[in-house]
């Protein structure tokens, strides 16, 4: 049996996943952050991104889009608590596009209406997702 850590996934809307991992790779606010079992305990902020997850009993990465959270390392367990986190073959490409396509439009548009860290902030979170679609594409591939 591989050394392995027990990695709970949850967001407010329900538990995305939990399970055995060899590592994982998360997005934090610093740059990617990789964990491996015996990982000294942390806490840091998570940007959106891919959330990968290398299981013990598979070859292949799982891919979950979390939109942004907090990550906790403690001995023998990792919580990832998700605002939001999708699993990698759940997202919507074209919707995805459509809201980066949406929030470059309110950005471009330069009125006293718009809340521009919102639209940063859709933006960011757009990307995010279309980068993890086509992390995902590249993997089936």
């Amino acid at each position: 049996m591989a050394n392995t850590v027990h990695i709970d996934v949850v967001s407010a809307e329900a538990s995305i996943f939990a399970g055995e991992a060899e590592f994982i790779v998360v997005p934090a606010s610093a740059g990617e952050v990789g964990i491996f079992p015996h990982h000294a305990p942390m806490v840091t902020t998570i940007k959106p991104g891919a959330l990968r997850i290398k299981l013990s009993d598979s070859t292949e990465e799982t891919l979950i889009f979390i939109s942004g959270g907090l990550l906790e390392v403690q001995p023998g367990l990792i919580t990832v608590l998700a605002d939001t986190a999708v699993r990698g073959h759940d997202l919507d490409e074209a919707k995805a596009i459509a809201a980066k396509d949406a929030a470059e439009e309110v950005l471009k548009n330069r009125t006293s209406e718009v809340n521009y860290a919102a639209a940063q902030a859709e933006l960011s979170e757009a990307l995010a997702q279309i980068q993890t679609i086509e992390r995902l594409r590249k993997k089936t591939h």
